[in-house]
């Protein structure tokens, strides 16, 4: 039985479970498919887009360090399929 999740963890499991895993490019297809697709879904929830975030919620301390916790992860995902 699997507890329920929450969305942001939905759509980071969503994300990686658009990448069959099975036959054998397993690793192939993780490393350059659904872990780069999990890590961007990742980056999405817990980072937004700059735009996307609200600006009077947030201080511009609190948006920078967003900004790059979400280019960081999103770094992670290019090296990954190997577009760094």
């Amino acid at each position: 039985m699997m507890t329920d999740l929450s969305p942001a963890a939905e759509a980071v499991l969503n994300a990686f479970g658009k990448y069959p895993l099975h036959g054998d490019h397993i690793a192939k297809t993780l490393m350059h498919g659904a872990l780069p697709a999990a890590l961007r879904a990742a980056a999405d929830q817990v980072a937004p887009e700059p735009n996307d975030i609200d600006e009077g919620s947030l201080s511009l301390a609190a948006i920078r360090n967003r900004c790059k916790v979400r280019a960081e992860l999103l770094a992670i995902a290019a090296e990954l399929e190997g577009r760094s």
